[in-house]
């Protein structure tokens, strides 16, 4: 791996905006900003015309399946798409790994099992499952970032999900440390009354139609959930998130809660901001995640989220499996398994829809990067300024590409966009100072990575 002294850009982001700088690193962090400069060393890299100077992309939604399932994916795979995605911090989710992260030692069998197998820093969310409430606290002190929960079946029978009384009981015990919970939002009533409408068969088959398959996750079931949580948060006063918002109607109420003055933030990914139902090809078992991609109305409303500001970030919601499992029934999108691998094409995917819209790069940075880091609870994160840790991305973000699933570093060559014609090239990764992936170079390099462990207030 190659130490970097020196980066100069005459397009740096840096406190919101674009500005010559010349970055100067030394033991992981960002130590001087300059206006420019001309220092002569072999250790500086020197930005192309055409090239930008980006804070390390921040992902806080990632499932990296280890130990386990890293059969699905891996510490490895995963961080190494992602440091290829221009992304210098991930934050792993608590499933789908075995065990699921719902104790201290879990935990500790999940940072055991990423020791030497890095190439991005990372940090961990734990659980919150029926059996573990009223020992949070315990998980919280060794050290994860916040407390993930489903309201619906989960689909990994070890993470059992939280009713409505559950959902407040578990705020009322992280209130206590000012705790987060972030929150998979589906109604399941609205779910079984659903699939009942549509004729789910009884292995759970709803044939290669992806219509169908829409129909029984309707946005109805989302919105229901939401107002549960947010019912939950004006009672507890807690502190709450919610993951993975693909219904824009949903967006009303957040935008309430918010002006009620609730504790609330949402995050939304790239495949429902760049992919549409009408557009998902009958078997295509790649675009089924849960809930699932919407239509272009659908869409165009949380575009209008992102502009003004309801959506405090684009993730990835990176969830891969198996082929045999993506591909379970023939591509019947009962069966296949659910969820979509994008860690890798997240940053470029929404860039492209975005500059197609005509909204700036300006305007999406901030939730590719401090947004997610806010979430996660660990600021500086996603900044270039003296002190903060020295992750950085250079990108040129008007050359295109068109992405290959067979050259994507994910553990299995599978991804909706294949053969979508992108914007945005991440041709350098730098973490902690240090070349990560270079466009060219082949795999991203693993190295140590930081964990970031939070120190959880008395």
């Amino acid at each position: 791996m190659a130490a970097v002294r020196v980066v100069r850009a005459e397009r740096a982001w840096i406190d919101g905006a674009f500005r010559p700088a010349e970055v100067r690193l030394a033991d992981g962090v960002i130590t001087e900003i300059l206006p420019g400069g001309a220092a002569d060393a072999a250790d500086v890299i020197v930005l192309a015309g055409d090239e930008v100077l980006l804070p390390g992309l921040v992902d806080s939604h990632v499932h990296l399946d280890e130990p386990g399932r890293t059969d699905w994916e891996g510490f490895a795979t995963g961080t190494a798409a992602a440091a290829a995605g221009g992304i210098t911090t991930v934050f792993d989710m608590p499933l789908n790994s075995v065990p699921v992260t719902t104790t201290p030692e879990a935990l500790a069998a999940k940072r055991a099992a990423a020791m030497g197998k890095l190439a991005v820093d990372v940090g961990y969310w734990g659980g919150a499952v029926p059996e573990n409430l009223g020992a949070l606290r315990a998980l919280a002190d060794a050290g994860v970032v916040g407390f993930k929960c489903f309201l619906v079946p989960s689909g990994i029978d070890e993470f059992g999900h939280l009713d409505a009384a559950g959902v407040r009981a578990a705020l009322r015990e992280l209130a206590a440390f000012d705790g987060l919970l972030i929150a998979h939002a589906e109604d399941e009533g609205h779910l079984h009354a659903a699939a009942t409408e549509v004729g789910t068969g009884a292995d759970g088959a709803l044939g290669r139609g992806y219509d169908t398959f829409l129909r029984s996750r309707p946005p109805v079931s989302e919105e229901a959930a939401i107002a549960t949580v947010i019912d939950a948060l004006a009672e507890t006063g807690g502190r709450g998130h919610i993951v993975h918002v693909s219904d824009g109607a949903a967006l009303e109420l957040v935008r309430q809660a918010k002006a009620d003055g609730i504790r609330l933030t949402i995050e939304t990914c790239p495949h429902y901001l760049t992919l549409a139902a009408e557009d998902v090809p009958d078997g295509a078992s790649a675009f089924k995640c849960c809930p699932p991609i919407r239509g272009r109305a659908n869409q165009d409303l949380l575009w209008e989220g992102v502009v003004d500001g309801t959506i405090d970030a684009i993730v990835s919601d990176h969830s891969p499996a198996t082929l045999a499992l993506k591909t379970a029934g023939g591509g019947d999108f009962g069966l296949a398994w659910g969820g979509i691998a994008g860690v890798q094409t997240g940053f470029a995917s929404a860039w492209t829809e975005a500059a197609r819209r005509g909204i700036s790069l300006e305007s999406l940075l901030p939730l590719f990067t401090t947004g997610p880091a806010r979430i996660a609870g660990v600021p500086g994160l996603g900044e270039i300024r003296v002190g903060a840790r020295a992750n950085l991305t250079i990108v040129a973000p008007q050359t295109e590409w068109t992405v290959d699933a067979q050259r994507l570093l994910y553990r299995h060559k599978l991804s909706p966009w294949d053969g979508r014609r992108l914007r945005g090239v991440t041709s350098t990764t730098i973490v902690g100072g240090e070349i990560v992936y270079r466009a060219g170079d082949g795999d991203a390099r693993a190295r140590p990575g930081i964990e970031i462990l939070m120190e959880v207030p008395a």
